[in-house]
């Protein structure tokens, strides 16, 4: 099992250790594998005036720092272009800080961009669009010849205005299909892009019924925003799990899982 969490934007050293060590703590806890997830840059903000994050120089050297105190963590973080992945990869502390390059969802069909991080050697986790089907993966999928490894993730479908569904036959699918880990990212999937105008708004609160269902459906790889106070978060508060609330949600995960 494996659980990617992390805050919507690396806001601080300090606040970032504190939210890693948490999660650390709870996945060592139940024997899991923990990636740590923060971006650098939220390029896709519903308003020019959206808070976009601590930008990537200032963000890589806090995720070095913190791999210093917390070797044992993977990092994850999103790229958006091919002029940032090789901007990362020429720094060797850098390179050496992050496990997992994402690619975010509305740019999971852009070969150039999922090229360019297949040949870094690392992880390759591709948010899946929330306009595209299931089975429309597989095209997706024809882009990373040469990748170390590559993850698809699920993070609800885009249905009418300002709504997201979770297509649990969609998951089912995607299981029984691809040969690759499928990760469900619940908080993202309770999601109302761009309904609140400069931000987006969401219900945390389906979070865990979500999770429970996707546990017992055979997932076993989930994405979650977490922070320590969601609703002062410059990005995705609505929609973030409460830090506290963290080791509840990961119990249900174990005990609704279909293999348990």
């Amino acid at each position: 099992m494996r659980i990617i969490a992390g805050p919507c934007q690396h806001e601080s050293l300090d606040q970032s250790t504190e939210i890693a060590h948490e999660c650390k703590r709870v996945c060592d806890k139940y024997g899991i594998d923990y990636y740590f997830k923060a971006s650098f840059d939220k390029a896709n903000r519903t308003s020019v005036n959206g808070k976009r994050g601590r930008g990537m120089r200032s963000t890589m050297d806090d995720f070095v720092e913190m791999k210093v105190y917390m070797p044992t963590i993977g990092i994850l973080t999103d790229f958006h272009n091919e002029f940032e992945i090789n901007s990362f990869i020429g720094v060797q502390e850098w390179n050496s800080a992050v496990d997992v390059i994402q690619i975010p969802a509305f740019l999971c069909r852009q070969t150039d961009l999922i090229k360019a991080a297949c040949r870094t050697n690392k992880i390759v986790n591709i948010k899946k669009g929330q306009f595209l089907a299931p089975w429309d993966v597989k095209g997706i999928l024809s882009k990373t010849e040469g990748a170390k490894e590559v993850w698809i993730t699920e993070r609800g479908t885009s249905f009418g205005y300002n709504s997201l569904v979770v297509d649990f036959t969609g998951m089912q699918y995607m299981l029984d299909t691809y040969n690759v880990p499928i990760v469900f990212d619940v908080t993202h999937s309770v999601q109302k892009p761009g309904g609140m105008g400069d931000s987006s708004g969401g219900n945390r609160g389906y979070v865990p019924g979500l999770a429970r269902s996707a546990s017992a459906l055979g997932i076993t790889n989930f994405f979650l925003e977490v922070h320590p106070d969601p609703d002062k978060a410059p990005s995705d508060g609505p929609n973030m799990l409460k830090l506290d609330d963290f080791e509840r949600t990961v119990r249900d995960i174990i005990s609704y899982s279909y293999s348990s």
